[in-house]
């Protein structure tokens, strides 16, 4: 008789929905299990699949099975809880399988076969040699490339406190440097180190946590329900301690020996919350984030999944990574945009945090000042425990909050002179003082002064930011760049202007009217570099810093024990978004940053600048706080039939010629009204609030429901039927379940 033959499916890393066939070579008594890597044919391809399940027939005759290339584990990369969480993914966001198993493997699984880890080398100056670094770099002179070297390990101050310089490093720095590296190990002037992916506790003489009323309620709370699943929301107002609540929630999981997972939205946070949890636990400790090479990444992942470390602080995509002993999931600023995905496979972080919390039957916190709309509305139907830090944690008050009204007041760079007085005043008290603007650059257009032209992006409906710093003008959508005119391309007049006022321009004047003020600005721009952002941060912790001009990333979480003083300087343009979500969006980010002020012992004020002060967002603010707008802005949202009321899902399409991309929308629509729709309401085809964006057309269909189970079950057999239509291929298209703005 012929050998029975093996057939194992796999998931491919393509655009298509479903799996593949795939027949089992000889494997010499090997274990199959689902979730390990195999290389595979696809078509004229050679790529590394997942496999799901094996099964005894495929609807492929015998024949013309492939055969599966080589196996790549000896064990499963994706254990069984993480497995159906991603199979669940993949048919809850509607997105093809073998995309969404590889947003979980890290990059260096993706495309290397081996999967033992390798650790970071890097290298430090060699301090035993007793001769300075002026006497070495001397004796290097006939070997300039190892002099170079010398000097670059030299620059970056790497005695044995120091960090080296690692291969990433070298290669931003300069080429060819390999060689040289060899040379100075082999004259013993560096040496070679590993970085461990594992961050350990240097003492057990740990920092004491201590706990006021509310924080040990809200931890006995929690702890009462530690061995079942339940969703815990941690509501404090900013300075409330809610950190204190997750150290001493960890402390006792890790007693009994579980892991804990704690996600944050920005990567900025992990350094300062890595910090907290090393000072005040004994335990071990590893960072994921996107900012690590895909080894240090990958080392990280498997320190977690084979319980070499107890704590694993993570941005977005942590919640894949396999921790076999989870006991505990946090998610700190559960509120915040970051968690979901807003391109490829376009998760939510924080909900399918929930679900592994749920398919593990373990408790989950959910931590904001601000908690979202969902929660809240989760809370109000029984679903979700609340547990409230209505205090700050050293008893001050939360600071003054005052409108300033610009209208017929004179500005400067477009702050009012009432601000400005205000800063002197709290610099002179050596209180530290922190501006808002989430916009970037020097300013947001550059105009003809003759005739009103305007630098406007080629490839989008926007204008381009100027960056005066670089003379350089920047779509801050699409990414382009271009030289700052030096006359206008309409009338050739040098009489150009620039209009309105970002962080750059902010920063500017700022140190041109206070000189004897260092003033730090802390956006995408200047914190590019490895190191930036931390030295920025420490600068700011100090004191050193007196001004702080940022965007968002100064908003998230951090505690500046010395500022007093928060000014936030453009509301205006959020009040009147198009994007449902803008009044959420901007009432949390408004109580975020005036959080950031009298968080020690000096009292805080708050300064929000805006030309519409009787708004009712911005009055329900002032006199009631974020509960009451979030209560106003929920039956808003009831009374319009938008989330968390009804559930919406969006189908986005895009294309180089706007009838392409709206044929094939109006064939979608078709395809949709081909089968009973029962209880889904479909808007559109739309342009989109930003119709051309990056050189393409871009519009949209909106389909809401009551009921989440109709429309899923709708998704399941429209999204393949759109994959076969012929107008599918001339366009980029994709679903956005549960989207997080419909821009």
């Amino acid at each position: 008789m012929p050998p029975e033959i093996r057939i194992v499916k796999v998931a491919v890393p393509c655009p298509l929905y479903g799996t593949f066939d795939y027949r089992l070579p000889t494997l010499n008594g090997q274990t199959i299990q689902p979730g390990m890597r195999v290389r595979v044919s696809f078509g004229r391809q050679k790529l590394i699949g997942i496999i799901i399940e094996e099964v005894k027939n495929s609807d492929v005759p015998p024949d013309k099975l492939k055969s599966v290339s080589a196996l790549l584990d000896d064990r499963t990369l994706l254990p069984a809880d993480i497995l159906d969480l991603l199979l669940w993914a993949a048919r809850y966001y509607v997105h093809p399988l073998g995309d969404v198993l590889q947003t979980a493997l890290p990059v260096y699984l993706r495309n290397n076969d081996d999967a033992t880890p390798s650790l970071t080398e890097f290298w430090r100056i060699n301090d035993s040699q007793g001769l300075s670094s002026d006497e070495i770099l001397q004796s290097l002179k006939r070997a300039p490339k190892q002099q170079q070297v010398y000097q670059l390990l030299n620059d970056a101050d790497t005695g044995e406190s120091g960090n080296g310089l690692d291969a990433d490093a070298f290669n931003a720095l300069t080429d060819n440097w390999r060689s040289p590296i060899k040379a100075l190990l082999e004259k013993q002037l560096i040496d070679v180190h590993v970085r461990p992916a594992v961050l350990s506790s240097e003492n057990t003489s740990t920092r004491v946590v201590e706990l006021n009323t509310e924080q040990t309620d809200a931890v006995h709370s929690i702890e009462n329900h530690a061995h079942q699943h339940a969703v815990h929301v941690l509501d404090g107002i900013t300075g409330s301690g809610k950190t204190e609540v997750y150290l001493a929630l960890c402390k006792s999981m890790l007693a009994a020996n579980k892991q804990v997972l704690i996600m944050v939205p920005e990567i900025g946070l992990t350094p300062q919350l890595t910090q907290r949890f090393l000072e005040c636990l004994n335990t071990t400790v590893v960072i994921l984030h996107s900012a690590m090479n895909d080894r240090q990444r990958y080392a990280a992942w498997f320190a977690a999944s084979t319980k070499q470390a107890q704590l694993i602080i993570g941005t977005r995509s942590s919640i894949f990574t396999p921790i076999p002993e989870l006991g505990l999931i946090i998610i700190d600023e559960e509120h915040d945009g970051s968690y979901k995905q807003q391109d490829g496979f376009r998760y939510n972080a924080r909900d399918l945090a929930i679900l592994r919390a749920k398919n593990n039957n373990i408790p989950i916190v959910l931590g904001s000042a601000t908690p979202s709309l969902e929660t809240l509305n989760n809370i109000n139907e029984q679903r979700y425990n609340v547990h409230y830090l209505k205090q700050r944690a050293n008893k001050k008050p939360l600071p003054h909050i005052k409108l300033v009204n610009l209208c017929n007041q004179k500005l400067h760079e477009g702050m009012a002179e009432t601000l400005l007085s205000k800063i002197k005043q709290h610099l002179d008290q050596q209180g530290q003082v922190l501006l808002f603007i989430n916009r970037r650059g020097f300013a947001p257009l550059l105009m003809c002064h003759d005739c009103g032209w305007t630098t406007n992006c080629l490839r989008c409906d926007a204008h381009m930011t100027f960056h005066k710093r670089r003379n350089q003008l920047h779509c801050h959508h699409c990414g382009s760049q271009r030289p700052a005119p030096e006359k206008c391309d309409a009338c050739g007049s040098t009489n150009i202007v620039a209009i309105g006022a970002g962080t750059e321009r902010i920063e500017h004047y700022l140190q041109a009217t206070f000189p004897d003020t260092q003033v730090s600005r802390i956006d995408r721009d200047t914190t590019r570099n490895k190191g930036s952002l931390e030295e920025k941060l420490e600068k700011a912790h100090s004191g050193e810093s007196g001004i702080l001009v940022g965007t968002q990333m100064l908003a998230k979480g951090h505690d500046f024990p010395n500022i007093t003083l928060v000014c936030v300087l453009d509301t205006d343009q959020a009040l009147f978004s198009a994007d449902f979500r803008a009044s959420e969006h901007l009432a949390q980010l408004i109580t975020q940053v005036s959080g950031r002020a009298g968080r020690a012992e000096k009292a805080g004020e708050v300064l929000i600048q805006t030309h519409h002060p009787d708004h009712p967002l911005l009055q329900t603010l002032l006199h009631n706080g974020y509960r009451a707008f979030a209560k106003t802005a929920l039956q808003e949202r009831q009374a319009a039939g938008l989330p968390p009321v009804r559930h919406l899902v969006l189908l986005r399409c895009e294309s180089v010629a706007t009838q392409a991309a709206q044929t094939f929308l109006q064939q979608a629509v078709e395809c949709a009204r081909q089968v009973d729709i029962k209880n889904i309401d479909i808007f559109g085809p739309l342009p989109a609030p930003m119709e051309r964006r990056a050189g393409r057309y871009r519009y949209q269909i909106m389909l809401q429901s009551d009921q989440r189970k109709d429309l899923h079950q709708f998704l399941s057999w429209w999204a393949p039927q759109l994959q076969k239509m012929v107008s599918a291929r001339k366009v980029r298209w994709s679903l956005d379940v549960d989207p997080y703005d419909t821009f």
